[in-house]
Parts: structure tokens; sequence; C-alpha cells
């Protein structure tokens, strides 16, 4: 039996990287997959993609900064499914990439209301609906603001910070309904956004070295680190800020 066989997930961010990766990775698996993002053509192409794999997916397109949208997520999975199990609130932005006190305002708010905002809003209307039969939520954070710091990205930082401390104080408040609240850590991964960052030979041949293995990873690596937090091997974790980094937070060489 595959791990996520009569699991009902969303996956926000899905039309590329992690949120593509472990959209795919989540169907193969057996759950019947809800897919979320702004660009409804890749969705499209997505479910097609997963149909054709045998598995099971629906679409739905829209900004995840909108409240309607999170409820509308849910609703869809509830209509089309008839429960959630798995909410993996991936989306994310990188922001903007200058010193402090040159960003501005409307920027901060952005960076905070995609990264963070999202989240929360995603969480408001997945917990409802797994109150009665347990479930998985899953943010996507960084290492940045976690591990280490970096300079020029404030608000990334901050809002990636924000879904761990989100995250510590949903799985306490719902842990005793066996919803497991946990943020993914993820290293360095290439995907369009992380290449947003840089992607000259120089930018790259540095990302690579702040990690001890001297390598990115592959979104479908930090997929199977998702998958595992979704499905019930992970039924005794909650509240955690899991790395899934390859090396950069304890890295000095």
């Amino acid at each position: 039996m595959n791990s996520l066989t009569n699991k009902v997930a969303i996956v926000t961010g899905a039309s590329s990287g992690i949120g593509r990766a472990a959209a795919k990775l989540f169907a193969q698996e057996g759950a019947k997959v809800i897919v979320a993002a702004r660009r409804g053509n890749d969705l499209d192409f997505l479910v097609e993609e997963i149909k054709k794999d045998g598995g099971e997916a629906r679409a739905l397109a829209g900004d995840v900064t909108s409240e309607s949208y999170a409820q509308a997520l849910v609703d869809l999975a509830l209509k089309e499914f008839g429960q959630l199990d798995i909410g993996f609130n991936n989306a994310g932005t990188l922001g903007v990439s200058c010193q402090a006190s040159s960003i501005a305002l409307e920027d901060w708010e952005n960076t905070l209301r995609t990264n963070l905002t999202s989240g929360f809003l995603g969480a408001k209307y997945q917990l409802p609906a797994m109150a009665k039969n347990g479930g998985s939520i899953i943010f996507t954070s960084s290492f940045v603001g976690y591990t280490l710091g970096m300079p020029q990205k404030a608000d990334y930082a901050a809002s990636k910070a924000g879904l761990i401390g989100l995250t510590k104080a949903l799985s306490t408040e719902y842990g005793a309904l066996g919803i497991r609240v946990n943020a993914l850590i993820p290293g360095g991964t290439d995907t369009p956004m992380a290449r947003q960052f840089g992607d000259s030979p120089e930018v790259v041949e540095f990302v690579r070295n702040m990690h001890a293995l001297k390598r990115v990873a592959k979104p479908e690596e930090i997929a199977q680190a998702a998958l595992y937090l979704a499905s019930d091997a992970s039924l005794f974790t909650t509240g955690t800020a899991m790395l899934v980094d390859g090396g950069v937070s304890i890295n000095k060489t």
C-alpha cells in the first residue's frame, strides 16, 4: 500500500519547484491532490501529468494571500473528495534583496503576506476540516532567519521565521485533535525561485559550498521530506522545524 492511500492533500505553490514535485509524489503515493498556484495553465498541465501516471488531482488557480482562496481550496477538497488530511502550505516569494533600511513598506508587507499570512490563511481553513479525523499541516520555512542570517534578506528571513513560530503555536493548540503541524526547512534547492537569487557560475558555486554536501537539493529530495511529514510515518512528530538542508546549518568550510 502506498503511504498516502485514502488521503486528501492540498499543495500550494504547486506550479513549479518543491510544490510541483510534492504534488506529483503525493499522488504517486496514493493521495488525491488539490494543486494551487497563480498560474492556471501550469496547474492544468500538472493535473494531466498526475492523471497520466494514474493519480487523481484537481486544480484551482488563485492568490494564496486571499482568504477567500484559502477557503475555496478547502471547500474544493471537501466537495470533490469528502475530506482533508494534508495541507502543504508551500507557496512563497524571495521578496526583495536590499538593505533593511531601503525596504519599502509595501515590499515588506507583500513578502510577509505571501510567505507568512498565506500559511496562516491556509491553516485557518485546513484545521477545522481536519478536526474530526486529524491530519498534517506543513509549512515551507527556510534556514535563512533560522540557522543563519543572510544580508539583504530581512523581509524573507522574518517571514520564514514567523512560520516556525506559527508551527509551534498551532501544534500545541490542535495536537489533542490529532493534528500535527510541522515546518520544513530546506537547504538550497534547484528551483525557479532559487535561480532568481542568482544563477551566475559564481553565485551557484557559492551556494553549493555553503552546504556540507557541497551541492543543492533537487526539488524531489525536499518532496520526500514533505512526504514523511504528510504520512503516518510521522504520527509522533509535531511542532518541529525539520532540517532538510544538506548541512548548511552546520557547515563552516
